[in-house]
């Protein structure tokens, strides 16, 4: 240290906030809050590793997937929803892997769908429009469907699938969904299920 220099105390960091202690026996459950005492509303469940794409960002060529014994049931994942959603969770967003390549997707979306909260997914697209139906029923209001570029050669590079119009026409579907039903609102038409 030079002569005469101060010494730099070290920074401390700012101590977080307790979460509140748990409740006495019987009483409702309190709500998540995080270490800053903020609420936890929000939770992405991952119903799969599976996925029908082979991103280079994300998966190999040859994948080594968790055997289906590992994987959360149907009932397990509603009772872990449940959960968090008496805790406080008022959205939950589907993921994988690609969340619509589980066999039982459309089970999991009907009986998630029951829980009174904002359900909504993350998916490649592909199989969309297998599930409009579906979304219809639960009133699922938005979807992220992932497009890593515009250029489909590009598409495929990243992809390794050849997919991209099919994207493209799912997107499209979606974008139909959203004029009819805002033609619909303006006009004052009914419609039996909100959907965008």
């Amino acid at each position: 240290m030079p002569s005469g220099g101060r010494r730099r105390s070290p920074r401390r960091r700012p101590a977080c906030p307790r979460a509140p202690a748990p409740g006495p026996a019987g009483a409702p459950p309190r709500p998540l809050v995080d270490p800053f005492a903020r609420a936890i509303t929000y939770l992405r469940v991952s119903v799969t590793d599976r996925c029908d794409f082979r991103c280079v960002y994300c998966m190999s060529e040859h994948m080594t997937f968790l055997p289906k014994a590992d994987v959360l049931s149907l009932e397990e994942l509603d009772r872990l929803c449940s959960a968090f959603v008496a805790k406080g969770v008022s959205k939950l967003r589907l993921t994988g892997g690609e969340p619509l390549v589980r066999k039982d997707a459309k089970d999991i979306i009907l009986r998630l769908g029951k829980l009174g909260v904002n359900l909504t997914l993350t998916t490649n697209g592909i199989l969309v429009p297998a599930f409009i139906d579906t979304f219809k029923q639960v009133g699922i209001k938005t979807i992220n469907i992932s497009l890593d570029t515009l250029n489909p050669e590009k598409y495929h590079q990243i992809t390794r699938r050849n997919h991209f119009d099919d994207v493209v026409k799912s997107i499209d579907l979606m974008i139909d969904k959203i004029k009819f039903l805002k033609y619909a609102q303006k006009e004052n038409l009914p419609i039996p299920v909100s959907f965008i």
